[in-house]
């Protein structure tokens, strides 16, 4: 394997990762900046690519490696929702787009600099940070944000060092998303079954370690207000050695609203009653325990108080009764915000997203007046909500306007613009994370894994000849 993997580092090392990188044919005369190389910045450069003649796309992103949350956000046991990969190395592959990785905007590189050299910038960095609880406590060593967990057995750069506590019997987790019950499946999994996946070494080892055996998986509303999807939960409950366990009294009249319920609502409901109806049947050594109807209150050593709510009209209202839940580690999956990475930016820093209007940013969010420009796209914009596809489907949305704007000279290209000048900074092309790839590929292959991802930037930068 070592043989292996310095032939693919070696490989193409004359070539430095900071060329020019050539863009074929006659000189464009519409210059675009995407920033951010997750998946609401590819899908807009594949629109963009294909219906804007005579125009470069240069895609801009912080991390040496690409693809986002599709690299650092999905499961590890989700190896199908990746494909979309392929997609994105194809529009990474076209002619007439440029990639630079390791460029940080607003450390790097500033938006004035960016808006100089492009006629239009869009900004898909995504969502960096938590929403917390707001309570007491919360900053202790037991307390840490699903994002976190999920980045450190993704292998997110910076992560590696996050040392979850497995040693406790109890794990609850705030929050019912899909997250939630991502970060639940793995810690409840057979290691077997992740020993075949991407998951990082050094987490594989912390889990065949750990003796959590109950997690709590807790939710502000009822039963037909959870966030997490029917395919999530299938999942959940196929696991081997595993009893999920629901509480009957959560489901009190549930069934009789069936019948109102839209298709994909009905079909997870029925799906939790089902389950509900038949559990017992299967004893496991280890639980699933989802509960509805709880805020959180307090989090004391060991434990973590919730007060118990009733919905009126769909909102979630505590009320005087409390319950506590043994919590050796306790994971706050209650939603993600962005940051303000460049003072240029109108930013909602209450909603942690750009101010904008369909995609086109505002000059500030008091005039209502748009910069034209400059756009936003996937959770920058909207904020965390949806999958993969309503992602594809805003970042197409925006892309259209892009096109629109500049084919109606509602942007001005006129004036030749230069695009992105690379030299004296550590960049990384796409031929210099196609060496990262191999790499990684080669690594894995050794251990009967996808691929062992480099969880260190230099050592990223190193590999890809930078």
């Amino acid at each position: 394997m070592g043989i292996n993997c310095l032939n693919i580092l070696r490989r193409g090392l004359h070539t430095s990762s900071a060329r020019l990188q050539v863009i074929q044919g006659a000189t464009p005369t519409k210059r675009i900046c995407i920033v951010g190389a997750g998946p609401a910045g590819f899908y807009a450069a594949q629109l963009i690519l294909k219906q804007l003649d005579n125009c470069v796309v240069d895609v801009v992103e912080k991390l040496p490696v690409p693809f986002g949350l599709v690299r650092f956000g999905v499961a590890p046991d989700h190896p199908e929702v990746k494909n979309v990969i392929n997609t994105f190395t194809k529009t990474a592959e076209h002619p007439r787009l440029r990639y630079f990785g390791n460029i940080s905007l607003g450390t790097d590189v500033s938006l004035r600099e960016l808006r100089d050299r492009y006629h239009a910038v869009l900004l898909t960095y995504g969502a960096d940070q938590d929403r917390e609880l707001e309570l007491e406590n919360e900053q202790q060593g037991n307390v840490i944000s699903a994002r976190k967990f999920v980045a450190w057995y993704n292998g997110l750069p910076g992560a590696e060092n996050l040392a979850p506590d497995l040693s406790g019997r109890d794990v609850t987790i705030v929050g019912q998303g899909n997250v939630a019950v991502d970060v639940a499946r793995m810690l409840l999994s057979p290691l077997d079954a992740l020993k075949s996946t991407d998951t990082t070494e050094y987490a594989l080892e912390a889990l065949s370690r750990s003796q959590v055996e109950r997690v709590h998986l807790v939710g502000r509303r009822g039963p037909l207000q959870a966030a997490f999807t029917i395919k999530e939960l299938r999942e959940m409950l196929k696991l081997p050695n595993v009893d999920t366990r629901w509480r009957s009294e959560d489901f009190s009249g549930i069934d009789l609203q069936l019948d109102k319920l839209q298709r994909p609502r009905k079909r997870l409901t029925e799906l939790m009653l089902k389950s509900l109806k038949e559990q017992g049947r299967i004893a496991g050594s280890k639980q699933f325990l989802p509960i509805f109807l709880r805020a959180p209150k307090a989090i004391s050593p060991g434990e973590m108080e919730f007060s118990v709510t009733e919905l009126q009209q769909e909102a979630a209202v505590p009320t005087t009764s409390t319950e506590r839940l043994s919590s050796h580690l306790i994971l706050r999956s209650i939603g993600y915000k962005s940051s303000c990475v460049d003072t240029g930016i109108s930013f909602d820093t209450r909603r942690g997203r750009v101010h904008n209007v369909d995609g086109r940013i505002l000059k500030d969010d008091a005039s209502g007046k748009v910069d034209p420009g400059l756009y936003v796209a996937g959770w920058l914009g909207t904020g965390p909500t949806g999958v993969i596809v309503t992602t594809m489907n805003g970042a197409f949305a925006v892309a259209k306007t892009i096109c629109d704007d500049i084919t109606t000279n509602a942007v001005d290209t006129s004036s030749a613009k230069p695009g992105y000048d690379a030299d004296g900074q550590r960049v990384v092309t796409w031929d210099g994370w196609q060496r990262i790839n191999d790499f990684e590929c080669a690594a894995g292959k050794a251990k009967g894994k996808p691929r062992e991802k480099i969880v260190n930037i230099e050592e990223m930068l190193r590999v890809a000849g930078v």
